[in-house]
C-alpha cells in the first residue's frame, strides 16, 4: 500500500466548500469520486484544510492510498482528465505512510483580495470582494501587525467555533495594493473557523476609519468577538499554500 499527497487547486464558487457532508456537492466529494474511477477501486482522500463554502484553493493537501502501480508524479496528469474545470491537482508524489495531512506541523498561507474601485468589475466578482469607498492601508497595515506572534484569537473566530485551543501563531502579515486591488496576506501555524475573513472584515473597519488600528490589540485582549468587525465574504479568500517543514526537511535528509 502507498501514500500520495495531491496538491490541490480550485475555484470554490460552486462547491459546499471542501469536506464531504450530505448538504452539497463538496470538493473532496469530486476527488474522491474521480479517484474511484481513475483507479477502479473505492477510493477516499484525507483532506489538510476545511475550507468552506465559496472559499478558493492553490495549495490545498489531500492524501489517500492505494495499491495502484502508476508512477506518483503521473496521477496528477491522470487525474486531472476525471475533474471539472474548476478543480486540478497541481502535484503529486508519494509520502511515507504515516504521513498525515491535519496531524504533521503546519506552516499556512491564505490570501484575501479586495477589489476597491468605484464601480464593480464582473470578472472579479468571484474571487475578490468588492468595496467602492476609501480604505487607508497604513492603518490596516498597522492594525495587521498586532496580530503577529503568538495570541488567543478566540475574539476573532465563529460563534460556531468548536476547537477548545483558540491560540494560534501568526508569522506574518503583509498588505499591498496593486492598481485597483488590495491584497492581504496571512501567514501562521494554524487558523479558526472563519478566523481570516473576521480579520479581514475588522482591518476594513479600520481601513473606513471605524475602528482604530489598536482595536485589533483590545480584542485579542479582550477575546471579544462583538468588538471584531462583520464576517468578510467569502469569496475573497484563496488558501495558497501549505507546508510541512518537519516532513519536507526529513524528506530532503532521507
Amino acid at each position: 500500500m502507498r501514500r500520495i499527497k495531491l496538491t490541490v487547486a480550485y475555484d470554490g464558487t460552486q462547491y459546499c466548500g471542501w469536506q464531504v457532508q450530505p448538504n452539497g456537492i463538496t470538493v473532496q466529494e469530486v476527488l474522491n469520486k474521480a479517484l474511484t474511477e481513475l483507479l477502479g477501486v473505492q477510493t477516499r482522500t484525507i483532506g489538510a484544510s476545511r475550507t468552506d463554502t465559496g472559499v478558493h484553493a492553490r495549495g490545498n493537501v489531500a492524501v489517500f492510498d492505494t495499491e495502484s502501480r502508476m508512477p506518483a508524479s503521473r496521477i496528477a496528469f491522470a487525474l486531472n482528465t476525471y475533474l471539472p474545470e474548476d478543480i486540478r491537482v497541481q502535484k503529486s508524489q508519494e509520502v511515507s505512510a504515516d504521513f498525515h495531512p491535519r496531524f504533521t506541523s503546519t506552516v499556512k498561507t491564505y490570501e484575501y483580495k479586495i477589489l476597491n474601485r468605484t464601480f464593480p468589475d464582473p470578472l472579479r466578482r468571484l474571487d475578490s470582494l468588492f468595496w467602492y469607498g476609501p480604505l487607508d492601508l497604513e492603518k490596516m497595515r498597522r492594525g495587521a501587525e498586532y496580530l503577529e506572534g503568538t495570541h488567543d484569537f478566540r475574539g476573532f473566530a465563529s460563534s460556531h467555533l468548536s476547537a477548545e485551543n483558540t491560540e494560534r501563531t501568526i508569522y506574518e502579515t503583509k498588505l499591498w495594493k496593486e492598481e485597483d486591488m488590495i491584497h492581504f496576506r496571512i501567514t501562521g501555524n494554524g487558523f479558526l473557523y472563519n478566523m481570516v475573513r473576521i480579520i479581514v472584515g475588522t482591518l476594513m473597519e479600520i481601513g473606513k476609519g471605524d475602528y482604530p488600528p489598536e482595536r485589533v490589540l483590545e480584542i485579542l485582549e479582550k477575546k471579544d468577538r462583538s468588538l471584531a468587525g462583520a464576517t468578510a465574504r467569502a469569496c475573497g479568500l484563496t488558501l495558497l499554500e501549505i507546508r510541512y517543514p518537519e516532513w519536507e526537511n526529513s524528506a530532503e535528509n532521507g
